[in-house]
């Protein structure tokens, strides 16, 4: 159910009781224990960190006989992004469909639409940014939450600039690279000033992408 890098990084045991979890209505610690094979306080303790941190809670039922109501745990929403989601195929596969349908402009206009709803969305929040810096650290902290890894950075030389390690899209970006063009102009209309968008290659290989920010103020 999970990716072999998140399985390789997670301890078996709680990937083993959010799969129980995932595949009932809700399990008791007694339950959980039996069914991924570990004591009853290892489960429990399991399962108190993992409602800590969001991603199950409880949810208490009566007991047909005389008693206190069962304690059951249930996944929350936060685990959703969990498990594995449609992606970046997905997307390709549609854009190939309608490229084939409604001709060869047609994935660049969705990509246009995408943009133009996503530079609409973020606008209000970028907007309230009181200079260039304060802007553009609102976009990149926007990005971030989308799935791209970035983070502001400034040198003397370089000046102030966003730097990107991982973008969700670059596969969509090597089948349609006018895609790149137009989330630049995206970032452009939302901070009101150019923006330059440079690969930098890296001396033990692998890319940088850094976009370097025009106006300051």
């Amino acid at each position: 159910m999970f990716s072999e890098a998140f399985r390789d990084l997670t301890k078996p045991h709680v990937l083993n009781i959010l799969e129980a979890l995932k595949k009932s209505q809700g399990m008791t610690v007694s339950e959980l224990s039996k069914a991924v094979e570990l004591s009853y306080m290892g489960a429990k303790q399991h399962c108190e960190k993992l409602e800590a941190l969001g991603f199950v809670k409880t949810w208490r039922v009566p007991r047909k006989a005389a008693g206190r109501p069962e304690k059951l745990y249930i996944l929350t929403e936060k685990c959703a992004h969990l498990f594995p989601q449609a992606g970046v195929d997905l997307t390709l596969n549609v854009m190939e469909g309608v490229k084939r349908f409604f001709g060869d402009s047609a994935p660049e206009k969705i990509l246009f639409h995408h943009y133009e709803q996503q530079r609409s969305k973020w606008a209000t929040h970028v907007s309230k940014g009181k200079s260039m810096v304060e802007k553009a650290t609102r976009l990149a902290d926007l990005r971030e939450k989308s799935g791209v890894f970035c983070q502001c950075h400034y040198t003397r030389q370089g000046g102030f600039r966003i730097e990107e390690y991982h973008h969700p899209m670059q596969e969509i970006f090597d089948r349609y690279p006018s895609a790149i063009l137009q989330e630049v102009r995206m970032m452009e209309h939302l901070l009101g000033t150019r923006v330059e968008r440079v690969v930098q290659p890296l001396e033990k290989g692998g890319e940088l992408v850094i976009y370097r920010i025009g106006v300051l103020g």
